[in-house]
């Protein structure tokens, strides 16, 4: 599973986010990990320099083997809650699909 960071210009992308991303999405999407090929993550302050509530937006597409890609959309005060929130949605959208591709 290989994970893809993006930013905008008024987040940070640093080694140090990058890889609590990679530690997070492999640790909470193991056990999908035989179904995913990609996870991109786009991380954007939709207010840049002013402050405001939920203005920390985090986008998550993951790739599917030979399936449409699922894509998430959470906020958060900072960009820690828009991750988690947005792992959270993100495993429900997983195993929504994991149970259709069981029945079939």
């Amino acid at each position: 599973m290989t994970i893809q960071l993006n930013t905008d210009k008024n987040i940070d992308g640093s080694a140090r986010l990058e890889n609590y991303l990679s530690e997070l999405l492999s640790e909470e999407l193991s056990h999908y990990e035989d179904l995913i090929t990609r996870v991109e993550v786009h991380l954007s302050d939709e207010n840049g320099a002013k402050t405001g509530p939920d203005d920390k937006k985090c986008v998550m597409e993951v790739r599917i083997r030979n399936k449409q890609p699922i894509a998430v959309t959470s906020h958060g005060d900072n960009i820690e809650i828009a991750i988690s929130n947005g792992v959270d949605k993100l495993k429900a959208s997983l195993a929504t699909q994991k149970g259709r591709l069981e029945n079939h």
